[in-house]
């Protein structure tokens, strides 16, 4: 068993350092550089956006990227590997869930209404309570650290697809734009902001989630998913009031 224990230091150890580069510079999008480039003239926005944005979108990404990846691969090791309650019909559709509800969450998010982020977000909310506590829990039979595990993974794999499919793409038409002189697409421009913001929202939450063995576990009288109803929208207010600070 030791070859487990040492590939799980050696995944966590890049999780942690590969999420504070993805975090770390989806901050500086939304908190800094995006506020910064709104004041530059047109001349100055050409020779400072295509040297600066192409270098952050590259640890941007690639931090995505690579929390994505062992994220994936601590989740083998610390549960699916070694516990048979994974292997069954109902762990294995809640597992799939997991991954691919970001297909969920682009199609509610391209709806007109959606954009309207307190619809959105409200919408939001309740799928993932009916996901948490009606799947995971309820059929899956999940254990508190494993829904809440498995959860995040959910908001880091959204958050993770946001980056490669719809904000990196635009990035890049945009840049190109930019380069020749030409106004950038402003459907693109709000397309990206919009999942960039909202991965800032689901930051805060995905961190609190993913250290969730520190706190909580059936204080709850069983119904410890509550923890995930409060701490979501709490992630969410704590984005944006930084965002208006």
């Amino acid at each position: 068993m030791d070859w487990r224990f040492a590939h799980e230091a050696i995944f966590r150890w890049v999780h942690v350092v590969a999420g504070i580069m993805w975090i770390g510079h989806l901050y500086f999008f939304n908190f800094v550089n995006g506020p910064f480039a709104a004041t530059l003239e047109a001349d100055t926005r050409r020779k400072v956006v295509p040297q600066l944005v192409p270098r952050a979108l590259y640890w941007f990404r690639w931090g995505a990227a690579w929390t994505w990846v062992t994220g994936v691969l601590l989740l083998f090791l610390v549960f699916w590997w070694s516990d048979p309650a994974f292997y069954t019909g109902p762990s294995i559709v809640m597992i799939l869930v997991t991954f691919l509800a970001f297909a969920l969450y682009d199609a509610l998010f391209s709806m007109e209404f959606a954009k309207d982020l307190r619809v959105g977000g409200a919408i939001g909310l309740g799928l993932v309570i009916v996901i948490v506590s009606g799947g995971y829990i309820a059929w899956a039979g999940f254990g508190y650290r494993a829904y809440v595990i498995h959860t995040g993974a959910m908001f880091g794999t959204i958050m993770a697809a946001n980056v490669w499919m719809r904000i990196l793409p635009a990035q890049r038409k945009m840049i190109e734009a930019i380069k020749a002189g030409n106004k950038p697409d402003e459907k693109l421009s709000a397309q990206a902001k919009l999942r960039s913001k909202q991965n800032t929202f689901m930051a805060v939450p995905v961190v609190f989630l993913m250290i969730s063995n520190h706190f909580g576990g059936n204080t709850t009288g069983g119904y410890d998913w509550i923890h995930l109803a409060v701490l979501i929208p709490l992630g969410w207010l704590a984005a944006k009031l930084i965002r208006r600070a």
